[in-house]
Parts: C-alpha cells; sequence; structure tokens
C-alpha cells in the first residue's frame, strides 16, 4: 500500500477507538446510569472528564513526541487508553467511572495528536486533503458501529462489554505503529515549559469541569464558582506567562496566522454546538421516546453513514469551491441540520429521522474535513507538533463545552417546568440553542481570503491566476 495511505491507516486504528467509545457511551448513558445508581444528566461528567483529560495533557504531547519519539509515545498512548478502557469495564460507581475515563483521557491526549503530527510531518502539503479523509473515513466506523453495537449489547447483554472491544483494538494498533510508523523526533526539541502546562492544564480544567457540574447539586455551589474562578485566573496567569516564555507550552502567536485562527477558534464555535449532538439525541429517544438502545443505535449511526459517504467527494469538492466557500455554506446548512432534530417527536418516521441524521452527517463531516486540515495552510515543519497540541486541545474543549451547554438547556427547561421529570418536551430548546451557536462561525469563515488553503486544497492555479489580474 501506498505510504501516503498506509500511515493515515494506521492513525486511523486509533481514532477509531475514540469514535467507537464515545458513541458507544452516548448510546449506553441510560443504562449505565440506572445500573451504577446515578441521573442520566449526571454521567455527562463521564463524558467531560474525559474530555477534560484530553486537553490537559495534550499540551504536552508536542513535546513528548519530539523528545521521545512519535512511534514510542503513540504506542504508550494507546496502551494506557487500553487500560481505562478496562477500568470503565469494571467500574461500579460514578466515580470509578469518571477516574476510569480520566485514564482514558490520558492516553487519547498522546495518541490522537501525536498521530495526526505523524501524518503531516510524512505527507506533502497537495496531498493532505486526501490523507485527511483516509485518517476519518476508517475512523468513522466507530461512530457508524458504535450504536447499534453498543445498543444491542447493552440491550441483550451488559453495558460493561462495550469496552473491552477496545483491547484487541488497541492490540493491532500497537502492531502495526510497531512495524510502519517511524520513530519521528526532532532533532533540537524546545526545553518543556511544565509551568506553563501546569497554568493552562489546571485553568482549562477548572473552568471546563465547573460549567459542567453546574446545576446537578454534585458539588457544593462554593465549590464549583472556585473552580470556575480558580480556572480563569489561573488561564489569565498563564497568558503572561506565555508572553515572557520563547517555547510556551500552547504556543499562542500561531493565532497571527489567519488561516490557523479561523480555523480554530472558526471551528471551535461549529463544534460547540455539534458536540453536543451525540449526547443530546441518545437520550430524547431513549428517555423522551421510550426506545431501547439498540433502537437509538440504529437511527443514532445515520450521522456516521452520512459521514463515510462525503469522505471520497472531500477533496473534489474543496478543489472546485475553495475552503471559504464550503466553510460558510456548510455551517449554515450543518446548523439547520442540527436544528431540525427539534422536530422530532414520537411520531416522527424512524425512516425520515434517519435520512435527515444521515444528509446532515454528509455535511458535518464536510465541515470536519475542511477546518482539520485548513489548520495547517500555513504552518511551518518546525512548528507542526506546537500546532497540533494547540488545535487538539481546542477541539476537545468545544466537545466538552457543547456537551456541558447541552445538558445545561436541558436542566434550564427541566427547570422551568417545575415538576423536575425529563421528558421529550424537554430536548427541543436544546437542539435549536446548540443549532445557534453552530451558526455563529460563519462570522470566523467569512473573513478569510477566497484563496486560503490553496495549496491544500490544489487550487493553485486559480490563485495565481487571480494575482495575475490583481485580485486579491
Amino acid at each position: 500500500m501506498r505510504p501516503d495511505r498506509i500511515v493515515p491507516l494506521i492513525v486511523a486504528v486509533a481514532l477509531f477507538m475514540e469514535n467507537m467509545d464515545s458513541t458507544v457511551i452516548a448510546t449506553s448513558l441510560p443504562a449505565i446510569a440506572a445500573d451504577i445508581g446515578t441521573n442520566p444528566l449526571a454521567l455527562k461528567l463521564a463524558v467531560t472528564s474525559y474530555l477534560l483529560s484530553l486537553a490537559v495533557f495534550i499540551p504536552a504531547s508536542g513535546w513528548t513526541a519530539d523528545r521521545f519519539g512519535a512511534r514510542t509515545v503513540f504506542r504508550a498512548a494507546i496502551a494506557v487508553f487500553v487500560i481505562g478502557s478496562i477500568g470503565c469495564a469494571l467500574s461500579g460507581s460514578l466515580t470509578d467511572f469518571v477516574v476510569a475515563r480520566i485514564v482514558q483521557g490520558m492516553g487519547g491526549a498522546m495518541m490522537t495528536p501525536v498521530g495526526r503530527m505523524v501524518l503531516v510531518r510524512t505527507i506533502p502539503k497537495r496531498d493532505l486533503v486526501n490523507a485527511m479523509a483516509w485518517v476519518t473515513t476508517p475512523a468513522l466506523i466507530g461512530p457508524v458501529l458504535g450504536p447499534p453495537v453498543g445498543g444491542f449489547i447493552t440491550t441483550y447483554a451488559s453495558w460493561h462489554w462495550i469496552f473491552i472491544i477496545n483491547v484487541p483494538i488497541g492490540i493491532v494498533g500497537i502492531f502495526l505503529a510497531s512495524r510502519y510508523i517511524e520513530d519521528l523526533r526532532a532533532e533540537k526539541h524546545a526545553p518543556f515549559d511544565l509551568v506553563g502546562m501546569m497554568l493552562s492544564s489546571l485553568g482549562i480544567a477548572g473552568v471546563a469541569f465547573g460549567l459542567s457540574v453546574l446545576g446537578l447539586n454534585f458539588l457544593p455551589w462554593w465549590v464549583v464558582v472556585a473552580l470556575i474562578g480558580g480556572g480563569a485566573l489561573l488561564i489569565l496567569a498563564y497568558l503572561a506567562h506565555a508572553r515572557r516564555m520563547e517555547h510556551p507550552a500552547l504556543d499562542l502567536a500561531l493565532f497571527r496566522l489567519p488561516t490557523f485562527f479561523t480555523s480554530v477558534v472558526g471551528g471551535f464555535t461549529f463544534r460547540i454546538g455539534v458536540g453536543a449532538l451525540p449526547f443530546l439525541l441518545p437520550l430524547m429517544l431513549q428517555i423522551g421516546f421510550g426506545m431501547t438502545p439498540f433502537q437509538s443505535g440504529l437511527i443514532t449511526f445515520a450521522s456516521a453513514v452520512g459521514a463515510m459517504t462525503m469522505k471520497m467527494a472531500a477533496a473534489r469538492i474543496l478543489r472546485r469551491y475553495g475552503f471559504r466557500t464550503v466553510l460558510l455554506a456548510n455551517a449554515i446548512v450543518s446548523s439547520a441540520f442540527l436544528a431540525v432534530c427539534a422536530t422530532f417527536t414520537q411520531a416522527t418516521p424512524a425512516a425520515l429521522m434517519f435520512a435527515l441524521l444521515l444528509i446532515g452527517g454528509f455535511f458535518r463531516s464536510l465541515q470536519f474535513t475542511s477546518i482539520n486540515t485548513l489548520a495547517y495552510a500555513e504552518i511551518e515543519p518546525a512548528r507542526v507538533s506546537r500546532a497540533t497540541a494547540l488545535v487538539s486541545v481546542a477541539q476537545q474543549l468545544a466537545i466538552s463545552a457543547g456537551v456541558a451547554f447541552g445538558a445545561l438547556a436541558v436542566e434550564f427547561t427541566v427547570h422551568l417546568r417545575g415538576d423536575g421529570v425529563l421528558g421529550a418536551r424537554d430536548f427541543p430548546p436544546a437542539f435549536l440553542a446548540v443549532a445557534a451557536i453552530s451558526a455563529l462561525s460563519v462570522l470566523f469563515f467569512v473573513r478569510l481570503s477566497p484563496h486560503a488553503g490553496a495549496e491544500l486544497s490544489n487550487r493553485t492555479h486559480l490563485r495565481d491566476k487571480a494575482a495575475e489580474k490583481g485580485v486579491a
């Protein structure tokens, strides 16, 4: 197999585990909550704790790979992720489950960013869109299999077994990485900014975790206020610290690059809305509409099917229309299909829900491929590891914020009604709210140059013609 395909496929093994795991959990949340004796909405802590663990440890991923070698770190990360998966399967309480998810996040924090770094450093820019599609296409098998497989296991066996799936997959990933991935490392690696990592990691974790427990009565109110306020102060302290450092843990100077800024900030806004979908939809179908986890999974996996059909067309679409046009149009279309979920009722035919989710998945996947690729349009090889770390932190924080915001919207609706019982009518306002947030990403994408990312989308000939005619 060609090198530009075998490396992305190996990285996809890691993404497969992460995507499979997240979608399986989303489908099985009500069953897990019932078994360990907690509120289904409280289990958002299991979702956000994993995402927060990613955000805490990702800043160290680039430096660690440069120092110890990409292959070594990638293999170790897969092993840690598998250990965390086994911990999830053995959990008997909410606390146990959250701790195991944190361990998984530690592995994921190194696994996916380092895999992307290997990809960007080994694949020419002109082939990067196709390579990203190769990475995400096999990884999307996880979301395709996750809901129906997780739903089937949860309905007819036990939710504990869904985490054991990661064990054989992880073993295969370690074997393939050992055989095919070069042990890439920087000839000269910058000193590790330990102070910066502590400030940024604790600040991000404090704010995000504090927001995620709002309204759950999981912690005393003063602890929640202290988490959010203390986290905000630590983030401000990091910003002051980063200005004095030549090589900070998170290289904020990258935001001076227009394409990187638009990709990360616009992508963050878009993901806040879309990140809530895998959390809200299974809860609405199971708790609101009374479906079994298996029935719910057969409907929700439509999004991943739509995403897979798009991957083969991503490069052609971007070559034809360019990043700016695609990102602007897709932000509106994807948000509209997210808002459509607010119209679902128990009387809505399953086939109609499936069709709408399939089409929405097509456009969301195109948006993700475009955002992920555009981030590297102006990145020099020496800064790839730092860019990958920052991109990964922003992505995970956005998804975590989306889950927290979606849950808060549902909790607020339940509170307004006053009976405290979660039902189908509590979900539509949440879907409309997160769709509106995703739509706001157009405010960032509209700032892009029409020829942004021309080298990545193989539109350099059009850019050169425009330059000859004096077009900016």
